[in-house]
C-alpha cells in the first residue's frame, strides 16, 4: 500500500513531537502535519486529508471527541487513533468508533501494532489479498504457537496477549519472532493474513 499519512494532535507540544517522532521510525509513515489547538487542526486535517489522525482527548475548548465529530459532519473520516494518560476513555473511545485508543506515554510496540492492523485492514478493504504457497502442513507450530497466532489474528497485542494467558510479555515476543521465522513471513500483517489463509480466523 502507499505510504501512511498521518496527522497529530496534541495540545501539549512535547507529547506531539514525540509522537510525530516515533512515527517517523516506520518507513511508510508521514507525518504531514502537526497541531496543537483543536480548531486549527480541524482546519488542516480537512485541508490535507490524512489517512490517520492521532488526537489527544483533553484539550483547552475542545476535547478529542468533539474534534472527531466536527471533521466527521464535514463528511471525511479519516481512521482516528485516540491518545491519552488516562484510561476511563476507553469505553467513550470505543463508542465513538475509533480504530484504537493508546495511553500515554505511547509505547512503540503497541503503535507498532496499531500501524500493522491499519494496514491489514487496508490490504482486506480493499482486495490486497497476499496468496502463500506454504501451508500448516509445510511447517510444524506447537500448541502454545497456534493459540498464540489465533489471538494474533484478532488483533491482540502482545501485551493483552501475556495477560490473557498468563505468560510474559517478553514470551509472546519470542513467539512472535518464531511464527515470522518459521513462515517466513516480513511482518504481523502479511502473518494474519498467512493466518486466515490457514484456518486460523
Amino acid at each position: 500500500m502507499k505510504n501512511i499519512n498521518c496527522f497529530v494532535l496534541d495540545d501539549e507540544r512535547m507529547a506531539c513531537e514525540r509522537l510525530a517522532v516515533m512515527l517517523t521510525k516506520f518507513d511508510d509513515v508521514k507525518v504531514i502535519g502537526m497541531e496543537n489547538i483543536p480548531e486549527q487542526a480541524i482546519e488542516n486535517i480537512l485541508k490535507k486529508k490524512p489517512d490517520m489522525v492521532f488526537i489527544d482527548v483533553e484539550m483547552p475548548r475542545m476535547s478529542g471527541f468533539d474534534v472527531v465529530k466536527s471533521i466527521r459532519e464535514k463528511n471525511f473520516n479519516p481512521t482516528f487513533i485516540f491518545v491519552t494518560a488516562y484510561n476511563q476513555y476507553a469505553i467513550k473511545a470505543i463508542k465513538n468508533e475509533a480504530f484504537d485508543y493508546l495511553l500515554k506515554p505511547v509505547d512503540i510496540d503497541e503503535l507498532k501494532n496499531t500501524l500493522d492492523r491499519f494496514r491489514e485492514s487496508h490490504r482486506l478493504k480493499y482486495g490486497e489479498v497476499i496468496s502463500y504457497s506454504m501451508t500448516t502442513e509445510d511447517i510444524h507450530l506447537s500448541d502454545r504457537e497456534k493459540e498464540i497466532l489465533r489471538l494474533i489474528v484478532q488483533c491482540k497485542t502482545s501485551k493483552q496477549i501475556a495477560g490473557e494467558l498468563f505468560i510474559s510479555k517478553n514470551t509472546v515476543d519470542t513467539h512472535r519472532r518464531n511464527l515470522l521465522e518459521k513462515t517466513g513471513l516480513k511482518n504481523t500483517q502479511e502473518l494474519i493474513l498467512w493466518a486466515i489463509e490457514n484456518g486460523f480466523s
